[in-house]
């Protein structure tokens, strides 16, 4: 039989449900850091309270989103404590003692591929797959040694694709065996999208107001674009990927969902155990935060390239397609069909004249921008990227496991060898796992390999590099996921805001792209986007539920 935690979430959950919860005057609905952190500063709410607050509510929620795969609700609620003593020593020194750290007594959820020791006993990472239940990590992954360092709360893992949506084709986004399928709270039919799927669900619903994911190709990008929710899909090195199970080094990035600027300064650096890759990027990483970026006027005098061919492909009529027309399209619709968001929209993305005339958020744009050899960037066999996901896995997993305190498996021919023995859990007659096979067949970085690695070097530099450069832009514009390969093959940052919702209410997005390090500008240019379009609105399915 398999060992599992059920039975003891379920019973939480259920004693939650009947809980007289410290701090329920304050209003979880669309929090944010800054609204926490007021909070906490007039005495409105306790961080105890609010992770009480979060736990009732993934009680009430989580059965029908699948959203979280483990909570820690012992841990959680001691480092709660914890953040609470630190602020209350903070107020009566009068100021002689150091402020709390940035994030002190906010709850996170990390992405299930990532280890966190925890507080209260370990939490399983398992990246959705049965076969690592009973894992031990040996300490905290990089990234959640840094987030437990700015003061957050660990609260519990978020649900995935299993195996990162790297096991076999075919398997529905947000599906694992550990935590069911992941269910879009906005519209329950629709896809979750992508393996950091359980991240967005919890963020969108308000399950919590910050949480971690990791994105290899789109993981971020997308689950954020249909969720509707800001991801941050940091430049490769920027964020430790040491005690996370990932697909390649070369493309695999911690970034955040939700509350994401906060969150990235908070989790990036340099870490000795992915050194070559942090190290590498320190020389990114802005004197004073990214905090400082929030500017409202960001878009002003930015040169923005928009991606049109072989990205902006909508069905005809749909929301999507009025609100990325050619302006002399435009000019001859009827604007008052289109709601007050569309509208800001349209007159951001859709202003006439390329390289001279600003738009009335003040961006340059250059329109029309044409990446070439995108059929190849968009078929990961011919571009040499499946080639080097399937060799990295193998090395990148059986690095990670080798490193566990203790683990049910040691490689990924022992993870094989479980799914055959579980046919039924595993839903092998259904999925198979060829990627793992094909992955398993892999011998290193040989020739093959070599050849792939040169191959996608020659497309960044001849498409995205050669087109930021020529155009002088400061970030691409593409919408929701539509750019993730381009992004991925070379390590890029991306920012995806919200940007409307379809006919039957999935949301979408628009992507800002750019080269390495350009996250302040990015972190300008959307923050300034999401300022003046506000077009989040909060899913209806949590009312009904909770």
């Amino acid at each position: 039989m398999l060992p599992s935690a059920a039975p003891a979430r379920c019973l939480l959950l259920l004693l939650l449900l009947a809980v007289a919860v410290a701090g329920a005057a304050f209003d979880l609905e669309e929090a944010t850091v800054d609204s926490i952190r007021r909070a906490f500063a007039d005495g409105e709410l306790t961080s105890r309270g609010l992770v009480e607050l979060y736990l009732r509510r993934a009680a009430a929620l989580d059965p029908s989103l699948h959203a979280v795969v483990e909570l820690d609700p012992d841990g959680a609620l001691a480092a709660a404590d914890r953040a609470d003593d630190a602020r209350r020593l903070f107020a009566s020194a009068g100021g002689g003692a150091l402020p709390p750290p940035l994030l002190n007594g906010i709850p996170v959820l990390v992405k299930d591929n990532i280890a966190a020791a925890g507080g209260g006993g370990a939490l399983n990472a398992t990246c959705g797959s049965l076969a690592l239940v009973g894992s031990r990590p040996a300490g905290d992954a990089g990234v959640v040694e840094r987030l437990r360092r700015a003061g957050a709360v660990v609260l519990g893992t978020a649900s995935l694709s299993e195996w990162c949506n790297f096991r076999a084709p075919g398997i529905p986004a947000g599906w694992s065996p550990r935590a069911g399928q992941g269910k879009n709270p906005y519209v329950p039919s629709a896809t979750p999208c992508a393996s950091s799927s359980g991240s967005a669900i919890a963020a969108a619903a308000n399950m919590v107001a910050v949480t971690i994911g990791t994105e290899t190709d789109g993981s971020i990008m997308c689950p954020s674009s249909y969720n509707s929710v800001v991801g941050i899909k940091p430049t490769v090195g920027l964020t430790s990927r040491a005690g996370v199970i990932i697909i390649s080094p070369r493309m695999d990035t911690v970034g955040t969902v939700s509350d994401a600027v906060h969150v990235l300064e908070a989790i990036v650096g340099y870490d000795p155990r992915d050194a070559e890759a942090t190290r590498m990027a320190l020389q990114y990483i802005p004197e004073d935060g990214y905090r400082q970026f929030l500017n409202i006027d960001g878009l002003r005098g930015k040169r923005l390239g928009i991606l049109r061919k072989d990205f902006f492909r909508f069905p005809s009529g749909s929301v999507q397609q009025k609100m990325t027309m050619t302006t002399s399209t435009v000019q001859s619709y009827a604007y008052s069909s289109l709601k007050m968001n569309e509208i800001k929209f349209l007159s951001f993305l859709l202003i006439p004249g390329c390289y001279k005339t600003e738009s009335k958020m003040g961006a340059i744009l250059v329109d029309n921008l044409e990446i070439p050899n995108m059929n190849i960037i968009n078929d990961a066999v011919q571009s040499g990227e499946r080639a080097l996901m399937l060799a990295e896995f193998k090395l990148s997993l059986n690095s990670y496991l080798s490193e566990l305190a203790s683990s049910p498996v040691r490689s990924l021919s022992d993870i094989i060898d479980f799914n055959n023995k579980h046919p039924v859990e595993e839903r092998m007659a259904e999925f198979g796992q060829s990627y793992l096979l094909q992955s398993e067949a892999t011998d290193g970085t040989g020739p093959t390999e070599k050849k792939a690695i040169a191959k996608l070097n020659e497309l960044c530099e001849s498409g995205l590099e050669k087109i930021m450069r020529v155009n002088q832009l400061d970030a691409i514009v593409s919408p929701g996921a539509s750019a993730h390969s381009l992004l991925a093959i070379g390590g890029y940052p991306a920012i995806t805001v919200p940007a409307g919702y379809a006919s039957n209410g999935v949301p979408f997005a628009i992507c800002f792209g750019g080269l390495k390090g350009s996250e302040p500008r990015l972190i300008e240019i959307a923050y300034s986007f999401e300022q003046a379009t506000k077009v989040r609105r909060p899913p209806t399915l949590q009312h009904s539920i909770i």
